[in-house]
C-alpha cells in the first residue's frame, strides 16, 4: 500500500498530478486547491497518499498534509459523499473553514462545493459534528450554543440577536460567534438589545 510519494512534477491533468518518482510517473488525483498548491512542472513535491484497489484499477488520492488525507477518509463515512465529493469539498474550503462550518453546524458553507446540494450538506454537518470540534479552532461553548440554537434551546434574547445580526448582512457562523461571545460577558439574563450591541462590538474588532 502506497502511503507517502516524493518526486518531481511531470505534468497536469484536469483533476490530477502525474509524479516522477524515480522515472516511474505516478497519476495521482488531486483537489483543485492541492493542485493549486503544488510546483510548476520539473519541481519538487511530497504528496501523503491514500490508495484505492478494485478489480480492475488502482487509483492514488494525493494530499499535501496527512490531515487533508485524514479529512478526505472522514468525509466518505458521510451517506451519498464518495471519494469525487470529498475532494470537491476540499477544494472548496480550507480545512479550518471545513472543520468551523462542521462544528458550527453551517450546512450553507459545506453545500457552496459543486456538486453538494442541502441535503449532502446537512448530512455532512450531522454525522461529523462530534468529529471535527477536534479539528475546528472553534470556543467549545460556541459549539454548545451553536447546537442550542439548532435544537430550539437558546435563550430568546440570544436567538433574537443572531437573528438581527443574520438580518444586518452578517453570516450565521459570525453572528452565532459574536453572540456567544457577548452573552458570556453579559451574562445569561441579558436582554436582546444588550446582546446586539455586544455582538456589534465583537465583529467590529
Amino acid at each position: 500500500m502506497i502511503g507517502k510519494l516524493k518526486g518531481l512534477i511531470d505534468s497536469y491533468g484536469e483533476d490530477f498530478v502525474i509524479l516522477d518518482v524515480g522515472g516511474v510517473g505516478y497519476q495521482v488525483h488531486c483537489s483543485a486547491r492541492t493542485l493549486q498548491a503544488l510546483p510548476s512542472p520539473g519541481g519538487a513535491a511530497v504528496l501523503s497518499i491514500e490508495t484505492y484497489v478494485r478489480e480492475d484499477q488502482i487509483k492514488l488520492f494525493g494530499f499535501k498534509s496527512d490531515t487533508e488525507r485524514e479529512w478526505f477518509r472522514l468525509l466518505q463515512t458521510v451517506q451519498g459523499v464518495g471519494a469525487k465529493v470529498a475532494l470537491a469539498v476540499l477544494g472548496t474550503l480550507p480545512l479550518a473553514e471545513l472543520a468551523n462550518a462542521i462544528a458550527l453546524r453551517d450546512k450553507a458553507a459545506v453545500s457552496r462545493t459543486p456538486g453538494v446540494g442541502p441535503k449532502v450538506a446537512e448530512r455532512i454537518v450531522t454525522e461529523l459534528k462530534d468529529k471535527a470540534p477536534a479539528f475546528a479552532n472553534v470556543d467549545p461553548a460556541l459549539v454548545n450554543l451553536s447546537g442550542a440554537i439548532d435544537d430550539r434551546r437558546a435563550p430568546r434574547p440570544v436567538t433574537d440577536a443572531i437573528s438581527a445580526l443574520v438580518n444586518l448582512g452578517y453570516g450565521q457562523p459570525q453572528a452565532a460567534a459574536a453572540i456567544a461571545s457577548a452573552s458570556r460577558s453579559a451574562g445569561e439574563q441579558a436582554e436582546t438589545v444588550q446582546l446586539i450591541r455586544l455582538g456589534l462590538k465583537e465583529l467590529a474588532k
